[in-house]
């Protein structure tokens, strides 16, 4: 079974989701970890323009709210991707796929639905059982960020740098703060009316994390602990959960759901058959907006593309 067609809509909120391969823990926690996933998910800000309303790393996946006015998502998530795989690879010491699969973006519709995802992100590390407190947590998230409402600096480590440098330069460590460069991180304030004051931001977070850390005390009699988290090897492979069906969107309102189901019916439709005629050969043939072309094996050029 092929993988659900992609279809980004600029203005929209979408909830992203990678996983690593096997569900090893190869984001886990450590001082140098959150440096560089800092870094580069910065240097992806800057770069895309991607707005970033709140992200959490867990030690094998994470996720992120997020909003692509240019409409390149895309581009985003390769330049984040790859550059985590290839940093923290070297820092693991972990060869090979990095990555399980693609990542899976939602389109979050409505204002709860939104709050009910940053809760979601919230609750990581306390939902698990492994600290008690969300503000616990050793990895990289947007609480602090949030709560302090000031950007935040990460460094990122500039390898092009170092490769250019004199072979004397190139034997230092590819983490050597020779090759650092600052790049700054501020989170894009949420859209929603309730919240545009700063008090008022500061209580939702502080009773969604009550409300997070009382049910997972009651679900939870011990937890792992900052210390357990950090001792937890990178390389190990947990049991895999059940799999649960990814939604098609986040939405409390089933008239938005269905308007969304809708919508990507349509988009399918469309693309499938623009598909058909791509492949035989016609390549005037009208793809939905924003949509990906299907790959085709080089062969002689058309008439219409050799003319």
């Amino acid at each position: 079974m092929g993988w659900p067609l992609r279809m980004f809509v600029p203005g929209e909120i979408y909830l992203v989701t990678k996983r690593c391969i096997h569900g090893r823990y190869l984001l886990r926690p450590s001082t140098r970890t959150n440096e560089v996933l800092g870094g580069v998910l910065a240097r992806a800000v800057r770069l895309t323009g991607v707005e970033v309303f709140a992200f959490a790393f867990a030690s094998n996946h994470m996720h992120l709210l997020v909003r692509a006015p240019l409409g390149n998502l895309p581009r985003f998530m390769q330049h984040l991707a790859t550059n985590v795989s290839k940093k923290i690879g070297l820092l693991t010491g972990w060869r090979g796929a990095f990555w399980e699969r693609r990542y899976s973006a939602e389109p979050v519709l409505d204002d709860a639905a939104l709050l009910e995802r940053v809760c979601y992100l919230l609750a990581h590390g306390v939902k698990e059982g492994a600290v008690r407190c969300c503000e616990e947590w050793p990895g990289l998230s947007s609480l602090r960020l949030m709560l302090d409402g000031k950007p935040r600096t990460f460094p990122w480590f500039d390898w092009t740098r170092r490769s250019n440098s004199s072979e004397l330069s190139r034997k230092r460590s590819r983490f050597d703060d020779q090759w650092v460069h600052q790049e700054e991180l501020a989170l894009t304030p949420l859209p929603i009316e309730s919240l545009r004051e700063r008090a008022a931001l500061l209580r939702f977070l502080r009773r969604a994390a009550a409300a997070i850390e009382r049910k997972a005390a009651g679900t939870y009699r011990r937890v792992l602990g900052v210390a357990g988290v950090l001792r937890q090897r990178p390389q190990y492979r947990p049991a895999r959960p059940e799999r649960k069906p990814r939604p098609l969107c986040h939405t409390t309102l089933e008239a938005l759901r269905e308007e969304y189901r809708e919508r990507y019916r349509a988009f399918t439709a469309a693309f499938r058959e623009a598909s058909i005629r791509w492949k035989a050969g016609d390549f005037q043939a009208q793809f939905p907006e924003r949509a990906f072309r299907p790959f085709l094996w080089p062969s002689a050029p058309p008439a219409q593309l050799a003319a």
